[in-house]
């Protein structure tokens, strides 16, 4: 999972990594706000209705779900597990509330917080994508102190100062977190098998 403030680059290093990794799977999250410019449906988000939304969180389809800034996001459950089921990498681009979530479920998840290096940069980036108005701006600057204080909750923080240093520190923790015991005895059970070792740790 990938959890980050607004601002902070969380879409730009995912979309990276991805163009790096073609085996991991992005999750599509759903989302009632409007699309952003460049961005396509059923690509960057599943947009839906304020009805939809709720059918879906009715019918228990949403692994996570949460409130931002006056919009409804959550994770469809249906890709993920299809995606697990496979023992593929599936990668979560999440606010805080989700993964919280997330981790409940799931407590072998990792979580990666991305922080901006300081307020001002974050206040910057956001001014020049040129994607939200001044007074979504200022919401968006106002909430990011507080989501900034459940970086603690994630295993891992990158301070994304330089682009090209924090995707490349972001690909070495998928690394290191495909070579767990876990994930290697589920993924190699036979060769663990005949080598003769236990697929849980004692």
């Amino acid at each position: 999972m990938v959890v980050a403030p607004s601002g902070a680059g969380k879409s730009s290093l995912v979309n990276a990594l991805l163009a790096q990794d073609p085996s991991l799977v992005l999750s599509i999250s759903c989302t009632t706000r409007p699309p952003r410019p460049g961005e396509e449906p059923g690509k960057h988000y599943r947009f839906v209705s304020h009805e939809e939304f709720h059918a879906l969180r009715e019918r228990n389809a949403l692994l996570e779900w949460a409130e931002v800034h006056g919009n409804f996001y959550g994770t469809p459950r249906d890709r993920i597990d299809e995606a697990l089921a496979q023992d593929k990498d599936v990668l979560l681009e999440i606010d805080w509330q989700g993964a919280r979530q997330v981790r409940a479920q799931y407590p072998q998840a990792v979580s990666v917080f991305i922080l901006p290096p300081s307020i001002e940069a974050l206040e910057s980036r956001l001014t020049q994508r040129g994607q939200d108005a001044p007074q979504v701006i200022a919401r968006r600057l106002l909430a990011a102190g507080s989501e900034i204080s459940h970086a603690a909750e994630c295993q891992y923080v990158i301070i994304n100062q330089e682009f090209s240093t924090a995707l490349q520190e972001l690909g070495h923790i998928v690394a290191a977190t495909r070579l767990r015991y876990g994930t290697q005895a589920a993924r190699n059970a036979e060769l663990f098998s005949q080598l003769g070792i236990s697929k849980t740790i004692d």
